[in-house]
């Protein structure tokens, strides 16, 4: 086992343990600062197998984009940031939710783990190749993506003007 396996063993179950911690929170923010964790742990497995522009890309597209716009969102419409009785579920739900989750790791796992021989194979993309496909092929979901999450701010700032939005506070037309 090398330095480089260590690593992304702990970078990997960084990732699985915050990505685990997001979904059980009860607290939306917390559950928002969780995934900030688990999309940078992604990131760092991206950097120990050595695919540093994907890396690159997921802090900025994942973490610096689309989890500040969940944090805007919660600020701006003044969601309830604690637990909620009214919106909880109940013990045989989370049941069921984890029973589901294993399922799918399990099968995963079956699927996975016969491919891992453990040989790690690099494959090198030339630059040029590279550009070409991302501002090529893929830059038309790029840009649909950005307008996406451009839409949802205005989206969340107008739904955060509305009348009636939150208790307390007076609302403009």
């Amino acid at each position: 086992m090398t330095t480089l396996d260590v690593a992304f063993a702990a970078v990997g179950a960084i990732a699985a343990g915050s990505g685990l911690l997001a979904v059980t929170t009860r607290h939306v923010v917390h559950a928002a600062l969780w995934l900030v964790v688990c999309l940078g742990a992604v990131a760092g497995c991206y950097l120990v197998l050595g695919a540093e522009f994907v890396a690159l890309v997921q802090l900025l597209v994942y973490v610096g984009a689309i989890v500040v716009l969940v944090l805007f969102a919660l600020m701006l419409t003044r969601a309830p940031i604690g637990p909620n009785r009214e919106l909880s579920t109940g013990r045989i739900h989370r049941l069921l939710a984890a029973v589901l989750g294993a399922a799918v790791a399990a099968l995963l796992a079956a699927t996975l783990l016969p491919l891992a021989d453990g040989v790690v194979r690099r494959h090198e993309i030339p630059n040029a190749s590279l550009a070409q496909d991302i501002f090529g092929i893929w830059v038309w979901p790029f840009e649909l993506l950005s307008l996406l999450l451009l839409v949802s701010l205005v989206g969340a700032l107008a739904v955060s003007r509305l009348v009636g939005g939150a208790p307390g506070r007076e609302g403009r037309r």
